[in-house]
Protein backbone atom coordinates (compact mmCIF):
# COMPACT_ATOMS: atom_id res chain seq x y z
CA UNK A 1 0.00 0.00 0.00
CA UNK A 2 1.25 3.70 -0.73
CA UNK A 3 2.35 6.33 1.49
CA UNK A 4 -0.78 7.99 2.59
CA UNK A 5 -0.87 12.09 1.26
CA UNK A 6 -2.45 15.08 2.00
CA UNK A 7 -3.19 18.19 -0.25
CA UNK A 8 -2.98 20.95 1.77
CA UNK A 9 -2.54 24.87 1.41
CA UNK A 10 -0.04 27.24 2.57
CA UNK A 11 -0.71 30.21 4.93
CA UNK A 12 2.82 31.53 5.73
CA UNK A 13 6.59 30.55 4.83
CA UNK A 14 8.67 31.22 8.12
CA UNK A 15 12.52 32.01 6.20
CA UNK A 16 14.03 31.97 10.02
CA UNK A 17 12.50 29.56 12.23
CA UNK A 18 14.34 28.44 15.32
CA UNK A 19 15.17 25.30 13.22
CA UNK A 20 15.33 26.62 9.97
CA UNK A 21 13.27 27.93 7.08
CA UNK A 22 9.63 26.35 7.16
CA UNK A 23 6.52 26.74 5.67
CA UNK A 24 2.62 26.27 7.64
CA UNK A 25 0.17 24.91 5.67
CA UNK A 26 -4.03 24.10 6.81
CA UNK A 27 -5.18 20.56 5.18
CA UNK A 28 -8.54 18.85 5.12
CA UNK A 29 -8.54 15.94 6.89
CA UNK A 30 -6.23 17.16 9.95
CA UNK A 31 -7.04 19.59 12.59
CA UNK A 32 -4.62 22.17 13.18
CA UNK A 33 -1.83 23.24 11.27
CA UNK A 34 0.41 21.20 9.30
CA UNK A 35 4.48 22.26 9.26
CA UNK A 36 7.23 21.10 7.08
CA UNK A 37 10.80 22.38 6.33
CA UNK A 38 12.25 23.88 3.50
CA UNK A 39 14.82 21.91 3.46
CA UNK A 40 16.05 19.06 1.58
CA UNK A 41 14.89 16.16 1.53
CA UNK A 42 11.51 17.38 3.32
CA UNK A 43 11.13 19.98 0.71
CA UNK A 44 12.90 18.79 -2.50
CA UNK A 45 11.65 21.84 -5.26
CA UNK A 46 14.04 24.45 -5.89
CA UNK A 47 11.67 27.33 -5.39
CA UNK A 48 9.88 28.00 -1.83
CA UNK A 49 6.07 27.83 -1.89
CA UNK A 50 4.28 31.12 -1.74
CA UNK A 51 1.23 31.57 0.64
CA UNK A 52 -1.95 30.41 -0.99
CA UNK A 53 0.00 27.47 -2.74
CA UNK A 54 -1.12 23.50 -3.19
CA UNK A 55 1.25 20.98 -1.35
CA UNK A 56 1.14 17.43 -1.19
CA UNK A 57 2.18 15.93 2.04
CA UNK A 58 3.79 12.95 3.03
CA UNK A 59 5.23 11.38 5.82
CA UNK A 60 3.09 13.09 8.53
CA UNK A 61 3.20 12.39 12.40
CA UNK A 62 2.06 14.20 15.39
CA UNK A 63 4.00 16.41 17.62
CA UNK A 64 3.51 17.86 20.53
CA UNK A 65 3.35 21.49 18.77
CA UNK A 66 1.08 20.22 15.96
CA UNK A 67 1.33 18.11 12.42
CA UNK A 68 4.77 17.59 11.13
CA UNK A 69 5.15 16.36 7.56
CA UNK A 70 8.47 14.65 6.71
CA UNK A 71 8.12 15.13 3.11
CA UNK A 72 6.03 17.87 0.75
CA UNK A 73 6.29 18.87 -2.74
CA UNK A 74 4.05 21.04 -4.92
CA UNK A 75 0.94 19.78 -6.18
CA UNK A 76 0.88 19.24 -9.65
CA UNK A 77 -1.04 18.57 -12.66
CA UNK A 78 -0.59 14.27 -12.22
CA UNK A 79 -1.96 14.60 -8.89
CA UNK A 80 -4.46 16.28 -10.28
CA UNK A 81 -5.50 13.40 -12.25
CA UNK A 82 -4.68 11.12 -9.93
CA UNK A 83 -7.40 12.27 -7.48
CA UNK A 84 -9.85 12.62 -10.48
CA UNK A 85 -8.94 8.83 -11.08
CA UNK A 86 -9.72 8.21 -7.04
CA UNK A 87 -13.09 9.62 -7.24
CA UNK A 88 -14.11 7.57 -10.08
CA UNK A 89 -13.22 4.51 -8.77
CA UNK A 90 -15.27 4.85 -5.26
CA UNK A 91 -18.14 5.90 -7.35
CA UNK A 92 -18.50 2.15 -8.70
Amino acid sequence: MGQKTYNAVVQATIKAGEHGPYAVTKCDGLEGSVTFSLVPPAWPEKEWPEPGSVVVLSQVHRKRAGWRANHSRFFKPADQQTAKSKQKGARK
